[in-house]
């Protein structure tokens, strides 16, 4: 895995800024780096070795020089593809993935993006014609960030290479605050930096004439086949699945595989007989713990099972660390857990697997049941019966029912914005010092839904999440704090093939006699015990909820809710009743105080002062 980034046009002293750029992100590639810069643009790179440890050094060039490449990501099919441009009269001079993308690029132009399988993020400068090509994968593993600044682009793996050119001013951009307080992250492709955009999964960029166009090429559209039954379903998923991740673990150096309690992670840890796994865990009991249990599987498959416990100052000391490599605030704690798993890999390996994808591509989420469960509801009363039942249980206190109702009232395009919702247009307005800048996040997700009208209500909600929770929350906090780490990290359920199955499987096979995931599941089942491929989705819980009950951690996060920053922003009286309720037990808002809370901390990080963090006494 690797690091790119670069500039066109002029700039006093155009190599140090080069270099600053590219050292800022020595942690994505620190084996080696590589630059090239002619008289119309800059481009560095840094390399984490994996295939091609001797000669894959990048920039590279296709044989007569006059296109330029840098790349970030790993290309499975690349074999295949090499000998296809051999046959095609190409000359290769190395053995590395990368190659393919130059030669494959002056072969088939923009159609060479469908051929690849793979997660990439790269650039191609024609000399001939001065123009710049920038592509990021299918799914968006792989970030890519730009901007246009005077007319010039300014393009990096992650945003705080861009942030080191000196002619773009950084400015925080307020409508991302907005978004990011309903959906505990900032939806590309904005950026809480103005001017600064997230090229979008499936989409390509050109740069000619200081001018920007990007195009999607690819969409991850369902077309279920209702004519499959659960046998042929199932064994379509395991062969696909199976030959994914034997692809996924080429490489020169050994590959290992993250392993929590869960089912995705486990049936991947299933072809890792032999070799190397890892999972940490908190010290608050079984729910915050899932050591012991994938410890268990570890033994029943015969892999070599590492661990780490997190302890709870260890934990909100490298919180400011986590947001820093993160670049723009995120509110899902499990980023840190994240982090912390990736930095023990990186002792053992400098590859493993993962299981991101699974829930996004297979129907995975526990809220995807929804649509069954409110079924009978809906066709029994009147959508105006609904809405006044719905009215009036906003007033009743949090009793056993009243959720019910409240979500019953509502279609799947009113309700569900992704699988985090922390606060709707109404708490926006409350907590916000500018409430103009307030939106409804139902607004938003729009685009998506008018994509789909003629979708399944699951199925919506999969569409939905595969092009925002997943691009936004999952794959970019599993991308920073892998590379955070210089580990690189492959998600074999996100990958084309699998895609191409994922996509036929009906709705009825996804989620049935009320699991989730089911038909998946049956495929992980032929692998795994009962108790694992049939465990109920919980995510990587982490006990937030425990220490803001906790005086410690309670006055570190109320000093940040009372200071200046917090002041700039919020209503600090309101935030801070927020966490006196839930240290008082009074409500549950562990997740909205969080959100908060970390947004002012990567808030002082970026545009504050770093050193006036607030951290627990130890």
């Amino acid at each position: 895995m690797c690091g790119i980034c670069g500039f066109t046009g002029e700039i006093v002293d155009r190599d140090q800024v080069l270099k600053n750029m590219t050292d800022v992100i020595t942690h994505r590639g620190p084996d080696s780096m590589g630059y090239y810069r002619d008289d119309h643009i800059a481009m560095g790179f840094r390399r984490l070795s994996i295939i091609d440890l001797d000669n894959g050094h990048q920039p590279i060039y296709n044989e007569d020089r006059s296109m330029v490449l840098t790349f970030n990501g790993e290309i499975y099919n690349y074999r295949e593809l090499r000998e296809e441009l051999i046959g095609a009269g190409h000359t290769f001079t190395t053995q590395a993935d990368s190659e393919v993308l130059i030669h494959g690029f002056e072969q088939w132009g923009e159609k060479l993006l469908n051929r690849l399988r793979g997660m990439f993020g790269f650039a191609i400068y024609n000399t001939k014609d001065q123009s710049l090509f920038i592509a990021r994968d299918f799914f968006g593993i792989k970030p890519v960030h730009y901007a246009l600044v005077d007319g010039e682009l300014v393009y990096g793996s992650e945003i705080k290479s861009i942030l080191n050119y000196p002619k773009y001013q950084k400015k925080f951009n307020h409508r991302a605050l907005d978004n990011y307080l309903s959906f505990q992250y900032v939806v590309p492709p904005e950026t809480f930096f103005e001017g600064i955009y997230c090229l979008l999964p499936g989409h390509f960029l050109w740069y000619r004439d200081g001018q920007v166009k990007t195009t999607r090429y690819f969409e991850a559209t369902f077309e279920p086949d209702d004519k499959l039954t659960e046998q042929e379903a199932v064994d379509r998923i395991e062969k696909a699945f199976e030959n994914s991740v034997s692809v996924h673990k080429i490489s020169d150096v050994e590959v290992g595989c993250f392993l929590s309690s869960g089912v995705d992670s486990s049936y991947v840890s299933t072809y890792f007989a032999d070799q190397k796994t890892f999972t940490v865990g908190f010290d608050f009991g079984e729910r915050y713990n899932e050591i012991s249990w994938a410890e268990g599987l570890s033994k029943e498959i015969g892999v070599e099972h590492h661990t780490h416990l997190i302890g709870s100052e260890e934990f909100w000391h490298t919180v400011p660390k986590v947001q820093y490599h993160m670049d723009q605030p995120l509110a899902d704690p499990s980023c840190i857990a994240l982090y912390f798993v990736s930095k023990l890999a990186s002792e053992y390996v400098k590859v493993v697997l993962s299981g991101e994808g699974a829930d996004e591509l297979f129907g995975g989420y526990t809220v995807y049941n929804e649509p069954h469960v409110f079924k009978t509801y809906q066709k029994l009363v009147p959508q105006k019966m609904r809405y006044a039942l719905a009215r009036s249980a906003k007033k009743w206190p949090h009793i056993k029912g009243r959720g019910y109702i409240l979500r019953g009232a509502r279609k799947t395009e009113d309700k569900f914005i992704g699988n985090a919702f922390m606060y709707d247009a109404d708490e926006k307005r409350q907590i916000l010092r500018d409430p103009s800048i307030v939106t409804r996040p139902q607004d938003l997700c729009k685009k998506y839904y008018d994509r789909v009208k003629n979708y399944d209500e699951v199925t919506k909600m999969q569409y939905l999440d595969i092009n925002l929770w997943m691009v936004g929350d999952i794959l970019l906090k599993a991308d920073r704090m892998s590379m955070a780490n210089s580990l690189e990290l492959r998600v074999p359920f996100l990958d084309k093939e699998v895609f191409q199955v994922a996509r036929t499987i009906p709705t009825r096979l996804r989620i049935a006699h009320g699991t989730t995931k089911y038909a998946m599941r049956q495929a992980a089942l032929r692998h795994l015990p009962k108790a694992t491929a049939q465990k109920p989705k919980l995510g990587f819980p982490v006990p937030t909820r425990v220490w803001l009950k906790d005086k410690k951690y309670y006055d570190v996060v109320k000093e940040m809710f009372t200071s200046p920053t917090a002041q700039q922003f919020f209503n600090t009286d309101l935030i801070v009743s927020y966490l006196d309720d839930h240290f008082n037990g009074k409500e549950d808002n562990s997740r909205k105080v969080w959100t908060i809370y970390v947004f002012l901390l990567w808030y002082q990080i970026y545009f504050g002062d770093p050193d006036k963090i607030i951290k627990p006494e130890v």
